[in-house]
C-alpha cells in the first residue's frame, strides 16, 4: 500500500511538473515492480521519453503511448500493486500532452515512417559512427585536458543517444509488426543492425574474436593466431561429430568441439579454454620465428614446448607412482595428439572449480579420461563418456568434480570456520595428497562415490563425548604445539645443543683440549645428539596419530623402525661410554671412538657427494629398485614432492661459506662473552653450602643451590638460542650491501647526478631496453662516427624518455614548465650533434658569456677558456647548438644573398677557432648585445607569419648584420668577392627582403628552443623538484647501467597477465569521502594537500585552474572538474584506481615499444628504416599496437563481490564500471549467485566494458559456493581461469606501477630462461617501493623497514642463501607451472591465512627456483596508522604460528641440505621464535632477578663474592635490548640507505628516526609480534585482519586502543613493571642507583613503550579536550552491561568475553594454567619479606597470608553486591558496608600500632596479592566452563572488571597528567606528521574553532 501511495505521489507531481513545463515527466521511476520482466522495458521507453520530450514532443507522446499499451498487455486488469495509479498518471500526461500533438495521428502506419525519419536524424545528429573512435581515444589518453574533456563530454551524448537508438529500434519493429508492413529498406536495416551490435557490443570475446573472426579486431590477422586457430581444427583422426552438434556459422569444428561433446564440459568453459590454448600456442610460437604471412602453419615444437610445460606435472606424477602414461613413446606423439591432451588437460582444470587446489587429483581425473579418449578413437565413434553421463545430459561438473567438491566443502565447514583443532578434519593438502600413493586408483573409473575417500565428517557420541568420525589425514597432522619447531628443524637444534654441551665442557676444563680426559668428556655429545634424535623419532609417531589410518605400510614401518633404532642406538652407545668413562676402560672406549668417526665419516660422505647433480640426479633415478627405495625410505619419508632440491656445487659451497662464517663468529661470541664467563661465578655458587635463605626454601638449599645457577644460566642459554639472528641479521647485511654495490644499486642517488650522467643514458637505453639493430651495430664498429651514433641512440631513445616525462606530468608530479625542460627533442634535424633536454642546457650559454667576459679580462688563451667551458660538458652542448641553430634557422630562412652572408659568418667562425684566434677576433664585450639580437630575431619568427612581422624580421636581420660586424674581425680579402656581392645587396636593400616564413614544424620547434636556450636565465640544476619524481628518474637512470636478459620484440616477448584480487576496499574515494570533516574538521582532502603541496599545484595547472582556487569551486555541479579531483585523491591513496592505472602502463608500453619498432621497419632486423618516421604521437590509437597488448598483456580483477555490489547499486559496483570504461584491456572476474528453485548456484563470470556497458564474456558454473576457505586465495583461484600467458603477476590492490618500470618488463619475463641454478625460474622476485613513506612517521619507519625486507633482505635470500620464497606480491609466476601444480597460493582456512608464501614454499618443494631481480620496482602501499600497522603485524605473526605447524614447513626443515635449512629456518619461523625469545629473555632475567631478591640468596652471595654482575650477563642484557629496541633490524635499514641514498643522507634518516622515537615503535611490535604468533601455536586464532589502509588523521579513542593492546601489551607491560618494582625494593645491588639503572633500562624501556606508545602515537593524543571525552567514553564502555547483540565497543563484557574465545582446547588450557602459576611467586616472596613475620620462615607465614586474601576477597564480596539484587535492602547492605569499613581501619591501626606490622608492610601486601590475584583470575578464565558450572562466573567477571579498571587508570593518569601541557600535543603533531601537514593543522584547528565559535553565536 505504501510504495503503491508513493507512486501515485510520484505521478502527481510529474504531471504537476509537465503542466508547468519546469520538468521532465519523472515518471520512468514509478513503474510498478509487478510488472515483472516487463518492468525494465518500460522503464526504458519512459526514460527515452523524458529525455527526448523537447526535442520532439510527438516522438514522446508515441512512446508514452506504446508503454500504456504495453502495460495494459502485461496487467490488463489493473491487478498489480500500483499499477492503478501508474496508469492513470501515464494517461493524464499523454493527454495533458494532447495541446500540441493532437493534431498529429497516432495510427502506426503513420507513426512507423515517422519514428524511422527522426531515427535517421537522431542518429546523425550525434555523429553515433564516431563513438567507436571517441571511445579508443579517450580509454588510451587518460590525461585531463580541455580537449579531451570536451570530448568526453561528446562520449557520454553518443552513448545516451546509442542507448535512445536502440529503444526507439525496439519500439520501431514492435509497431511495424503489428502492422505486418515492411516500412524498412535495406539502408535502414543496415543501419539499425550496425547500432544494434554497437549497443550490445556483438558476439562477446575476450581478446581473441574466435566467434566472429570478421569483427575487424586486427589480432585475428596475425598468422601465428591464425596458425593457431587452424591447428586446433577437427582433423580425420577424431571420430566424427554428429550432425546436430551446434557449432557457430563464423567457424569451423575443431578439438574442443570433440571434447565438448564427449565430456559435456560447460559451453563458456569450452569458450575459454579455446582462446586460452590459441593464446598459448601463437605466443609460443611468435617466439620460435615468423610465420608466413599467406598459410601459416604452427612448428611442432612450439606446440611440444607448451605440450611438456602444460603436462610436465602430470609426467612427473605417473613416474612417482609409477603409472605407465596412457602414450608409449612421448617423443613420438603427434602435433595433434598433443594439442587434444592439451586442450583436455586444460577444461579439466578450467572447470575443476576448489579442485584446482588439488593439482595431482586433477592429474587423475586426466589419465582416467584420457585413457578412456583413446579408447573411443580407437573405436572411430564420438559418443558421450560413460564417466561424465547423467540421465538427463553428460556433465564432467556433475560427475566428477562436484562429488569431490562435496566432500571437500564437507571438511571445510566441519572447520567450524578454521576454529576446530586441524586433526580434526582434512584440508585441501590431505585431499591432494591421497593422489601420491596408487591408493588412489581405488577410486575407479568413473569415480565411485560409495569409496572410504569420500566419507564426509559426522558427529557421533560415544560415552557421553561429541566426536567427528571423518576419513583419516594424508600423511601429515598438523597438532597445535611448539613441538613442531623442533620436529621440523630438529637439526638446528641438535646442533645448538651439541655445540653449547661441547663448549661448556671445555671451557669447565679451562678449554685444554690436549688433555685426553677433556676429548673424553667432550665426546658425551654423542649420546646426546642420539637422544634427540630418538626425541624426533617420537615426535613422528605423534605427527602421524591422527593420519596412521591412511598411511602406507612402509610409512608405518619406517617410523617404528626408526624408533627402535634411535632407541637401541642411544641405549647402547650412553651405556658404553659411560662404563668406559667409569671405569678406564680403554677397549670400550676405542669402540665407542670408531663408531662415531665411522657415523661422522658415512654423513661427511653422502652430504658431500650428494651434492654433486650427477650423484643427486642418479639417487632419484634409482628409487625405483628395492634396495635403494628401502635405504631412502628408511632416511626420509617418501613423498611426492620435495625430491631432488639439491643446488649447483657452486651454489652449495657459496652459501655454505656464508654460514661457516656466521657460525664460526657466533660461537666465539658464545664460548668467549657467554659461557667463559660464567664458569667461575657457577663453581662459586655450587660449592657454597650456608646460603643465607630469606623464605622456607624447597628447591636449592640443600640441591647445590640449583635455583640460582639456573636464574645465572637461563638468560645466557636465551641469548644463545637467538643470537643466532643477530648474526644472520649482521651477516646478511653486509652481503646484500656488497651484491647491491655489485649490482650498481645506488649509483644515481641524486638529481645532479642524474644530470650529470644524462649523456649516457640512450647508449644504456639502447643496450638494455631497445631490440638490436644493425645499422646501430655498424655504427658502433666504426670508430669515426661516434657523433652519428650518439644522435642514433639519442632518437631511439627519446620518443621513451619524453613519454615517461609526460606521464610524470600526467601524474602531477611535474609542471607544465618543468615538463617542458625534461623533454627531449626528436633529434631527427640535420644538427650534427645531439639534442638535450633543456634542463640540462639552461642558463648554460649565458654563464659561458660569463666566462667568456672574464676570460677576456685575465686574457686567457683559447685552449684555457674553452677548458673552463668544458669542465661542464653540457655548457658545451649548449653553445655548439646555438651555432648550429643559428646556422641551419638562417640558412633554412634566408635566400640568396642572405644565405650566402650565413655561410661566409659560419665559415669565418669556424676558421677563427680552427686558428686558435677566438681571443683576438672577436669582441666580447659585445656578445650579449648579439645574443639579444638572436633573441629577438627568434622571437619574431615563432610567431606566425604576417606582413607586420615581416617588416620587423628585416629591420632585426639588418640590426644583426650591424652587430656582428661589431663583434667579429672578418678578414675580408680571401672573400672580397662574395663580400662584395653582400655589400651591394645590402646597399641596394635586398640583402633580407627575400626570406621564407618558417613552416616546417621541425624548424619552428627548433627555432623555439633556441630563443629557450638564449633566453633563459634562470637554473634548471633542481628540475625536477618533486621528490617522487626525482626518486623514479634515479632509479630509472640507475637500472639503464644494471645487468639484465636482452630484450626481444614485442612481437616476440613472453605474453603475461596481472592478476589483482579485490573483495570491497576503497576503489574510488567519493566527493562525499574526501570532503567528509574529521572531529577535529580536517578532511582527506585538506590532508592531502598538505603533504602532496606541490602535487596539488601542478594537478590545479593540468585542468586549467588557479592556485588560489577554493575547494568549493571544484565541487561545484556545473563543472567537471570534481571527478579529476576524485582520481587525484584516489591516485594518493591505496585504492583500486590507483593500482589499476598503474598495471595498465604494462599496455601503454608494449603499444609504445611495438609502435616505435614497428615504424621502424618494415623488417625490424634489419633496423634500415627512415629515421624521421618514428612519430609517437597517436601510438596508443595504433591498431595493430592495440591488438599486439592485448596479445602479450592481460589484466584481470578479480572483484569477488562486483555482482552483489551492482545488485545493491553500491558505489563500488558504480566506480569498478568506471573504471572498465577507462581501460580498454582491464577485465573483471566476479563470482555471480543465482538462486534457482530454492537452492543456489554460483558461476565465475568474466565482463569487459563495450560502450560503456559491462558485457559479460564467459560464465563458468561452480560445483558450490567458491569460498570454503581462506577468501583472498579463493578468490584468486575461482578467476584465475580467466588469466592469460605464459607468466602471471600477483599484484594486490594496495599497489602501484610507473610507466618507465613497465618498459623492463619484457627483460624480466626474459629471466624465465635464463641459467639461475640447477632448477628452472618458478617465481620472479621483484623489487617494491613503499610509496607511504612520506604521510607519517610510522609510515616512514614501516616503510623503511619493508624496503629494507624487500631489497638488501631478499637480495641475500635470493643469493646465495636460495630460500627466497613468496612474500606477497609483485612476484612473477611461471603461469602454466603453477596452475598445474596447485595455484599461485593455498586456502586452507587458517592454516594458510598467510596464503603468499605457501605458493613459494610449494614452488620450492616442486623443484622450483625462485630469484629476486632488482632492475625494476612496483609500487606498494602499507599500512600508516599503529593500529592498522598493529593489525598487519598481528595477522603476518599469526601467519607464521601457523606455518610452524604446516607440512611445508616440516617438509622443508627436513628436506633441504643443513645450511638451507638453517637460511630457511631463519628468515621465516625462526624470526619470529628469536622475537619471541628477545622478550622471554627479559621474563628470564627479571623473574631471576626477584627469586635472588626475593630469597636472599642475591644478597648473601653479592656479599660473599661479587660475582652476579659479569661480562656474560652483560653481554646478554646488551644483546637483547639491542635486538629489542631495533638495532640489529636497523643494521639493513642502514646499509641499504648508505648504498641507495650515500653516507650522509644515510646518517640524517636514520638520526632523524631516532628522533622520532623509532625504537619505540619497534619495541611496540616487538610485543605484537610475540603475542600472535605464541598465542597462535598454543591456541590458534590466526585470521585475516582488515586493517583499512587509509589516511590516519583521527584520534583514536582510548578506550578502543585499550581493547587492541590491553592483553597483548598492557598486561605484559605492567607484570614486566612489578618484576622491576620487586627488584627494586627487595634487591641488593652494590652499584646504587647507577647499578640498577644499568640492569633495568631495557626492561623499563620494553615495559614503558608497551604501556604508551598507543597514545604517544595517536594524533592529538595529548590534547585536553579529547582525554576528556576518552575518559568519558572509557567509562560508558567498562560499565555497560553485554547482551546479545552488543558490539564488543559497546560494552567491556562483551569485549572480554570475546577476548577469551582463543582457548578452546585442553591442551591449551593446562598450558596457559601452568604459565599463570608464575604470579603466585610474589606473594610467596614478599610476606617473608614483611616486618610482621619477624624474619620467620616458617610455611605458616605464607599460609596466613592466604587467610588475609581470603578475608579480602570476602570484603569484595560484601562491598560488590549486585545493586539489583540488594535494591529492596538498601539500608541493611550500607549499613552493612559502614561497619564492615570501620572494623578494617580499626583493625588495621591496632595492628600497625601494637604489633610489628608497618604501613610499608600494608603496600607490601598489595603487591604481593595483586598478582596472585590475577593469577587466580586467570586460571578461572582458562577453566571457564568448569567456573561457570561452578556458578563463580559473575564473581570472576566482577573482579576482572575492577582490574581492567585499575590498568586503564594506570595507564590513563600519565597521559591526562601531559596533556595539561599544551606544548606536547604540538610536539606530538610534529612528531607524527611532517611539517608542512602539521602547520595546517594548526592554522585549520584555528579557522575550524573560530567557525564554531561563529556558529554557536548565531544560535544564540
Amino acid at each position: 500500500m505504501e510504495r503503491g501511495v508513493a507512486n501515485w505521489e510520484r505521478l502527481v507531481r510529474a504531471v504537476l511538473a509537465k503542466n508547468s513545463r519546469k520538468s521532465k515527466t519523472a515518471i520512468a521511476g514509478a513503474v510498478p515492480s509487478s510488472l515483472g520482466d516487463g518492468c525494465a522495458q518500460i522503464e526504458e521507453i519512459l526514460s527515452v521519453a523524458d529525455r527526448i520530450q523537447d526535442e520532439d514532443p510527438y516522438v514522446a507522446r508515441i512512446l508514452w503511448l506504446h508503454s500504456f499499451s504495453l502495460a495494459q498487455k502485461l496487467d490488463p486488469n489493473s491487478e498489480g500493486r500500483g499499477m492503478i495509479q501508474f496508469k492513470t498518471g501515464l494517461m493524464t500526461i499523454i493527454k495533458t500532452d494532447n495541446s500540441q500533438t493532437e493534431s498529429r495521428s497516432i495510427e502506426p502506419k503513420y507513426t512507423v515512417p515517422y519514428l524511422i525519419e527522426f531515427y535517421k536524424k537522431y542518429g546523425e545528429k550525434y555523429q553515433i559512427d564516431e563513438l567507436p573512435e571517441n571511445e579508443t581515444t579517450l580509454r588510451e589518453s587518460r590525461v585531463f585536458s580541455a580537449s579531451l574533456q570536451q570530448l568526453e563530454l561528446i562520449t557520454v551524448k553518443q552513448k545516451e543517444a546509442l542507448a535512445t537508438l536502440n529503444t526507439l529500434s525496439t519500439v520501431i519493429k514492435s509497431l511495424a509488426r503489428e502492422i505486418s508492413q515492411d516500412y524498412f529498406s535495406d539502408e535502414m536495416k543496415k543501419l539499425m543492425e550496425r547500432d544494434a551490435a554497437m549497443a550490445d557490443g556483438g558476439v562477446a570475446y575476450n581478446i581473441i574474436p574466435l566467434d566472429d573472426l570478421s569483427d575487424g579486431n586486427y589480432i585475428a590477422s596475425f598468422p601465428e593466431v591464425r596458425a593457431a586457430v587452424s591447428a586446433l581444427q577437427y582433423h580425420r583422426d577424431l571420430p566424427r561429430l554428429p550432425n546436430n552438434f551446434p557449432v557457430p556459422e563464423s567457424r569451423t569444428a575443431d578439438i574442443l568441439d570433440f571434447l565438448h561433446y564427449v565430456f559435456g564440459f560447460q559451453k563458456d568453459n569450452v569458450r575459454n579454454q579455446r582462446e586460452h590454448v590459441i593464446h598459448l600456442i601463437a605466443n609460443e610460437q611468435s617466439r620460435f620465428g615468423k610465420l608466413p604471412v599467406t598459410d601459416p602453419k604452427i612448428e611442432e615444437g612450439a606446440v611440444r614446448k607448451v605440450f611438456n610445460k602444460s603436462l610436465g606435472n602430470y609426467k612427473s606424477w605417473c613416474q612417482f607412482l609409477p603409472v605407465q602414461p596412457f602414450w608409449n613413446d612421448v617423443e613420438s606423439l603427434s602435433k595433434e595428439k598433443m594439442l587434444l591432451y592439451i586442450c583436455l588437460y586444460f577444461l579439466i582444470w578450467g572447470e575443476a572449480a576448489n579442485v584446482r587446489f588439488l593439482p595431482e587429483c586433477l592429474c587423475y581425473i586426466f589419465h582416467q579420461m584420457a585413457k578412456e579418449m583413446e579408447e573411443m578413437m580407437r573405436e572411430g565413434i564420438a559418443r558421450p563418456a560413460a564417466s561424465c553421463e547423467t540421465e538427463t545430459k553428460n556433465s564432467f561438473l556433475d560427475k566428477v568434480i562436484t562429488p569431490l567438491y562435496e566432500v571437500v566443502a564437507a571438511e571445510a565447514k566441519n572447520s567450524n570456520h578454521g576454529r576446530a583443532s586441524h586433526a580434526a578434519w582434512r584440508n585441501y593438502d590431505d585431499f591432494n595428497e591421497f593422489f601420491w600413493s596408487q591408493h588412489c586408483f581405488e577410486l575407479g573409473w568413473p569415480i565411485r562415490p560409495t569409496h572410504p575417500f569420500f566419507l564426509k565428517p559426522t558427529e557421533k557420541k560415544k560415552f557421553g563425548i561429541k566426536r567427528n568420525k571423518h576419513y583419516g589425514k594424508t600423511f601429515f597432522v598438523e597438532h597445535r604445539s611448539f613441538l613442531h619447531l623442533y620436529h621440523s628443524f630438529h637439526r638446528l637444534w641438535i646442533f645448538l645443543v651439541v655445540m653449547f654441551q661441547g663448549l661448556t665442557i671445555i671451557a669447565f676444563n679451562d678449554g685444554n683440549l690436549k688433555d685426553g680426559d677433556v676429548i673424553k668428556k667432550v665426546l658425551s655429545v654423542v649420546p646426546t645428539f642420539l637422544i634427540m634424535k630418538f626425541i624426533k623419532s617420537v615426535l613422528d609417531i605423534w605427527i602421524k596419530y591422527g593420519a596412521i589410518s591412511t598411511s602406507g605400510r612402509s610409512a608405518i614401518t619406517r617410523i617404528v623402525y626408526r624408533v627402535l633404532w634411535f632407541a637401541f642406538a642411544s641405549i647402547i652407545l650412553t651405556l658404553i661410554y659411560v662404563k668406559s668413562f667409569q671405569r678406564g676402560n680403554s677397549a670400550l672406549y676405542t669402540m665407542y671412538l670408531i663408531v662415531v668417526i665411522v657415523y661422522i665419516l658415512i654423513q661427511i660422505f653422502f652430504g658431500v657427494v650428494m651434492r654433486f647433480p650427477f650423484c643427486s640426479t642418479l639417487t632419484l633415478q634409482c628409487r625405483h629398485w628395492s634396495i635403494p627405495r628401502l635405504i631412502m625410505k628408511l632416511k626420509q619419508e617418501d613423498i611426492y614432492v620435495g625430491r631432488g632440491m639439491d643446488e649447483r656445487f657452486r651454489d652449495y659451497i657459496i652459501y655454505a661459506g656464508f654460514w661457516v662464517v656466521l657460525l664460526a663468529s657466533k660461537f666465539s661470541f658464545t664460548y668467549f662473552l657467554q659461557i667463559q664467563p660464567l664458569v667461575k661465578p657457577t663453581r662459586t655458587i655450587v660449592n657454597f653450602t650456608d646460603l643465607k635463605y630469606d623464605w622456607h626454601d624447597i628447591v636449592s638449599k640443600h640441591n647445590h643451590n640449583a635455583m640460582t645457577v639456573l636464574s645465572l644460566w637461563a638468560p645466557v642459554v636465551s641469548i644463545y638460542l637467538l643470537d643466532i639472528y643477530v648474526f644472520y641479521t649482521v651477516l646478511s647485511a653486509i652481503w646484500g650491501f656488497l651484491l647491491g654495490a655489485k649490482h650498481r644499486l645506488g649509483e644515481i642517488r641524486t638529481v645532479e647526478q642524474v644530470h650529470r650522467r644524462f649523456a649516457s643514458y640512450p647508449g644504456a637505453f639502447m643496450n638494455n631496453l631497445h631490440v638490436d639493430i644493425r645499422k646501430r651495430e655498424q655504427l658502433r664498429s666504426t670508430e669515426e662516427t661516434t657523433t652519428e651514433l650518439d644522435k642514433f641512440d639519442a632518437s631511439r631513445f627519446a620518443p621513451f624518455w619524453n613519454e615517461i616525462i609526460k606521464n610524470l606530468r600526467e601524474e602531477d608530479y611535474i609542471s607544465n614548465r618543468e615538463m617542458g625542460l625534461l623533454l627531449m627533442p626528436k633529434n631527427y634535424s640535420p644538427l650534427p650533434l645531439v639534442q638535450w633536454p633543456l634542463f640540462l642546457l639552461a642558463s648554460k650559454v649565458l654563464v659561458a658569456k660569463k666566462i667568456a667576459k672574464d676570460s677576456k679580462k685575465i686574457k686567457d688563451n683559447q685552449e684555457e677558456l674553452w677548458s673552463k667551458i668544458s669542465r661542464d660538458k653540457y655548457m658545451k652542448f649548449a653553445i655548439q647548438e646555438c651555432f648550429y641553430s643559428v646556422r641551419h634557422i638562417l640558412t633554412s630562412v634566408l635566400d640568396k644573398e642572405g644565405k650566402l652572408w650565413v655561410k661566409i659568418l659560419c665559415d669565418e667562425t669556424t676558421d677563427t677557432v680552427n686558428s686558435n684566434t677566438v681571443m683576438n677576433n672577436i669582441h666580447f664585450s659585445k656578445l650579449e648585445d648579439t645574443i639579444d639580437k638572436v633573441k629577438e630575431i627568434m622571437k619574431i619568427l615563432k610567431e606566425k607569419e604576417s606582413s607586420e612581422l615581416r617588416d620587423k624580421l628585416k629591420t632585426a636581420l639588418h640590426v644583426f648584420y650591424q652587430s656582428l660586424q661589431d663583434l667579429l674581425i672578418f678578414n675580408k680579402g680571401r672573400r672580397s668577392d662574395e663580400w662584395n656581392t653582400i655589400n651591394q645587396a645590402r646597399a641596394n636593400g635586398t640583402l633580407f627582403s627575400n626570406f621564407t616564413w618558417p613552416n616546417d614544424s621541425e624548424l619552428i620547434e627548433l627555432i623555439k628552443r633556441l630563443h629557450l636556450l638564449l633566453d633563459n636565465k634562470e637554473s634548471a640544476a633542481d628540475v625536477p623538484k618533486n621528490l617522487e619524481a626525482r626518486r623514479r628518474l634515479e632509479f630509472f637512470t640507475t637500472s639503464l647501467f644494471m645487468q639484465m636478459p636482452t630484450t626481444k620484440p614485442v612481437s616476440e616477448m613472453m605474453p603475461f597477465s596481472v592478476f589483482t584480487p579485490y573483495y570491497k576496499e576503497i576503489v574510488l574515494y567519493s566527493a562525499e569521502e574526501i570532503q567528509h570533516e574529521n572531529e577535529d574538521g580536517i578532511t582527506t582532502l585538506f590532508y592531502l594537500q598538505k603533504i602532496f603541496p606541490d602535487e596539488w599545484d601542478n594537478f590545479l595547472e593540468r585542468i586549467g585552474r588557479k592556485k588560489d582556487t577554493k575547494d568549493k569551486e571544484l565541487f561545484d555541479k556545473n563543472n567537471d572538474s570534481t571527478l579529476e579531483v576524485r582520481f587525484w585523491a584516489s591516485y594518493r591513496g591505496q585504492t583500486l584506481a590507483r593500482t589499476v592505472r598503474g598495471m595498465m602502463y604494462y599496455r601503454k608500453a608494449i603499444m609504445l615499444q611495438s609502435y616505435i619498432e614497428r615504424n621502424l621497419s618494415e623488417d625490424i632486423e634489419s633496423g634500415f628504416g627512415r629515421v624521421d618516421s618514428i612519430e609517437t604521437k597517436g601510438f596508443e590509437l595504433s591498431r595493430e599496437g592495440r591488438a599486439l597488448a592485448d596479445l602479450k598483456f592481460t589484466y584481470v580483477v578479480s572483484c569477488q563481490i562486483y555482482g552483489e555490489q551492482k545488485a545493491k547499486k553500491e558505489k563500488e559496483a558504480t566506480d569498478i564500471a568506471l573504471l572498465l570504461q577507462r581501460n580498454k584491456g582491464l577485465r573483471i572476474a566476479f563470482m555471480h549467485v543465482v538462486e534457482v528453485k530454492g537452492r543456489k548456484e554460483y558461476y565465475s563470470k568474466l565482463i569487459k566494458d563495450v560502450h560503456g556497458k559491462d558485457k559479460e564474456i564467459y560464465s563458468v558454473k561452480l560445483p558450490g559456493n567458491p569460498i570454503l576457505g581462506e577468501g583472498k586465495p579463493e578468490n584468486q583461484n575461482h578467476a584465475i581461469i580467466f588469466t592469460r600467458g605464459n607468466a602471471v603477476q600477483t599484484i594486490d590492490m594496495n599497489q602501484d606501477n610507473y610507466f618507465e618500470e613497465a618498459l623492463k618488463m619484457r627483460n624480466l619475463l626474459e629471466e624465465f630462461d635464463v641459467d639461475h641454478g640447477a632448477h628452472k625460474v618458478t617465481i620472479l622476485g621483484v623489487r617494491e617501493h613503499v610509496f607511504t613513506g612520506s604521510v607519517s612517521s610510522l609510515a616512514s619507519f614501516m616503510s623503511n623497514q619493508e624496503t629494507s625486507f624487500v631489497t638488501l633482505g631478499q637480495r641475500v635470500l635470493s643469493t646465495p642463501l636460495k630460500v627466497r620464497m613468496h612474500y606477497g606480491h609483485p612476484d612473477v609466476f611461471d603461469r602454466v607451472f603453477h596452475i598445474t601444480r596447485g595455484g599461485i597460493s593455498k586456502s586452507s582456512k587458517t592454516i594458510n591465512v598467510s596464503e603468499d608464501i605457501y605458493a613459494g614454499f610449494n614452488s620450492t618443494l616442486r623443484k622450483g627456483n625462485i630469484t629476486h631481480h632488482e632492475y625494476i620496482q612496483v609500487g606498494k602501499g602499507r599500512d600508516v596508522g599503529l593500529n592498522q600497522i598493529a593489525a598487519f603485524e598481528g595477522k603476518v605473526a599469526g601467519g607464521n604460528g601457523e606455518q610452524v605447524l604446516s607440512r611445508d614447513v616440516y617438509r622443508l626443515g627436513q628436506l633441504f641440505d643443513f645450511f638451507r635449512m638453517m637460511s630457511f629456518y631463519i628468515t621465516t619461523v625462526g624470526f619470529y621464535f628469536c622475537t619471541m625469545l628477545t622478550v622471554l629473555t627479559v621474563y628470564i632475567f627479571l623473574y631471576g632477578k626477584a627469586y635472588l631478591a626475593l630469597s636472599g640468596v642475591g644478597e648473601d652471595i653479592q656479599t660473599r663474592a661479587n660475582i652476579l654482575d659479569n661480562a656474560s650477563l652483560t653481554s646478554a642484557l646488551n644483546t637483547q635490548f639491542l635486538v629489542q629496541i631495533g638495532i640489529f633490524s636497523a643494521i639493513p635499514m642502514i646499509l641499504g640507505f648508505i648504498l641507495e641514498q650515500g653516507l650522509l643522507s644515510a646518517i640524517v634518516s636514520f638520526t632523524t628516526m631516532q628522533l622520532q622515537l623509532c625504537s619505540v615503535f619497534f619495541t611496540f611490535s616487538l610485543g605484537t609480534r610475540t603475542h600472535y604468533f605464541g598465542r597462535t601455536i598454543l591456541h590458534g586464532g590466526a585470521g585475516y585482519k582488515a586493517t583499512g589502509r587509509g589516511f590516519v588523521v583521527s584520534h583514536v579513542k582510548f578506550a578502543e586502543n585499550y581493547r587492541l593492546y590491553s592483553r597483548s601489551h598492557f598486561t605484559k607491560g605492567l607484570e614486566v613493571v612489578l618484576l622491576l618494582v620487586v627488584f627494586l625494593s627487595y634487591g641488593f645491588n652494590n652499584g646504587g642507583a647507577i647499578g640498577y639503572i644499568l640492569l633495568s633500562i631495557s626492561s623499563w624501556f620494553m615495559a614503558l613503550s608497551w604501556l604508551f606508545a598507543p597514545y604517544l602515537f595517536n594524533p592529538s593524543g595529548f590534547e585536553w579536550q579529547k582525554i576528556v571525552e576518552d575518559f568519558t567514553d572509557w567509562t560508558d564502555w567498562l560499565f555497560y552491561r553485554g547482551g546479545i547483540g552488543v558490539k564488543i565497543d559497546q560494552s567491556w563484557e562483551t569485549w572480554w568475553e570475546g577476548e577469551l574465545a582463543h582457548i578452546q582446547s585442553f591442551s591449551g588450557r593446562l598450558l596457559e594454567t601452568v604459565l599463570c602459576l608464575r604470579f603466585f611467586i610474589f606473594q610467596y616472596g614478599i610476606v617473608y619479606q614483611l616486618q610482621a613475620s619477624n624474619s620467620s620462615k616458617s610455611l605458616a607465614v605464607y599460609g596466613f597470608s592466604w587467610a588475609v586474601l581470603a578475608g579480602l576477597l570476602v570484603l569484595f564480596v560484601v562491598f560488590g553486591f549486585d545493586h539489583n539484587v540488594t535494591v529492596n535492602f538498601q539500608l541493611i547492605v550500607r549499613l552493612i558496608k559502614t561497619i564492615v569499613t570501620l572494623v578494617v581501619i580499626l583493625g588495621l591501626s591496632i595492628a600497625v600500632a601494637f604489633t610489628s606490622l608497618s604501613i610499608g608492610d600494608i603496600f607490601s601486601c598489595i603487591l604481593a596479592f595483586v598478582p596472585t590475584i590475577w593469577g587466580i583470575l586467570s586460571i578461572a578464565v582458562t577453566w571457564k566452563p568448569v567456573v561457570k558450572k561452578l556458578r563463580l562466573w559473575k564473581a570472576v567477571r566482577s573482579v576482572a572488571r575492577v582490574f581492567d579498571a585499575g590498568i586503564g587508570m594506570l595507564i590513563f593518569i600519565p597521559i591526562a597528567f601531559c596533556a595539561w601541557f599544551p606544548f606536547l600535543s604540538t610536539f606530538q603533531t610534529r612528531l607524527l606528521f611532517n611539517q608542512a601537514f602539521s602547520r595546517g593543522l594548526e592554522i585549520s584547528l584555528v579557522l575550524y574553532g573560530g567557525l564554531k565559535d561563529e556558529e554557536n553565536s548565531i544560535k544564540l
